[in-house]
């Protein structure tokens, strides 16, 4: 048996695989601020999955604001246990088994309350230094320059307007979201240069959202040096896709 997760700003998930190939219906719940209360809630919950058998290893994804956590994550079962960042292993859950399956060159983009994402050639997440971070770029527009993150993220709407995204019903707000994240996919198409861009995340799944047809409208209005600009996807897999890709990603650590 395998227990795989996916720890993210808000919101983690755990589950359980009894084949490597597939797993349980997942337990979601608040992520913890603390690196010890997430540690030991983890260790509850995963306890509780598990039904006291010890797991053959563990595998899963943690946002940067949780990488403190991972030794005492690691801890807590004597077994081999695999770290890659969330957004990463989600980007290779959607293109395995989502929106951009069949594809060779896939990019994932979440737009939640952060921005992260990351790209996956042929069945695996690029090998990196420091790992990705596309919601770091700075973008000058309009006379300022911020990141692509304190343009379109949840947390930033929230505190430009004191309330939730999903309170903020301007149409007006929104298609000047899809006008910012436009300029972010495209410096996202340039560098890395993928056949899709999949993006995910509450401020594109969520009601309201990002639309995409507004988004692809205002990706127009960008000359752009590419002759087929790449495609631009829905992530298909929901809030699981961190689960899926960290599935496959423990698929891989076990065969190498």
């Amino acid at each position: 048996m395998y227990l795989i997760f996916d720890i993210g700003a808000t919101k983690m998930r755990i589950a359980v695989s009894a084949d490597g190939a597939s797993f349980s219906e997942p337990k979601v719940l608040p992520s913890p601020e603390g690196a010890a209360e997430l540690v030991s809630t983890f260790a509850d919950v995963a306890q509780e999955l598990l039904g006291g058998k010890k797991p053959k290893a563990i595998c899963g994804g943690v946002t940067r604001k949780h990488y403190d956590a991972r030794k005492g994550l690691a801890e807590i079962f004597d077994c081999p246990t695999y770290f890659e960042n969330d957004a990463a292993l989600a980007a290779l859950g959607e293109a395995r088994v989502g929106a951009g399956r069949g594809k060779n060159i896939v990019v994932y983009l979440t737009i939640s309350t952060g921005v992260g994402g990351a790209r996956v050639t042929n069945g695996r997440i690029d090998e990196s230094a420091n790992g990705f971070e596309p919601g770091s770029q700075i973008l000058n527009l309009d006379n300022e320059q911020k990141t692509l993150e304190q343009l379109v993220s949840g947390r930033s709407l929230a505190k430009r307007f004191g309330k939730s995204p999903k309170e903020v019903s301007d149409p007006v707000i929104w298609d000047e979201l899809a006008r910012l994240l436009a300029h972010g996919l495209y410096n996202t198409a340039v560098h890395w240069s993928p056949e899709v861009i999949i993006l995910g995340g509450s401020m594109i799944l969520g009601d309201p959202r990002i639309d995409l047809i507004t988004l692809e409208k205002h990706l127009r209005g960008i000359p752009s040096i590419f002759s087929d600009f790449p495609t631009i996807a829905s992530a298909e897999l929901g809030d699981f896709n961190g689960l899926h890709g960290a599935l496959h990603f423990l698929q891989q650590k076990l065969s190498n």
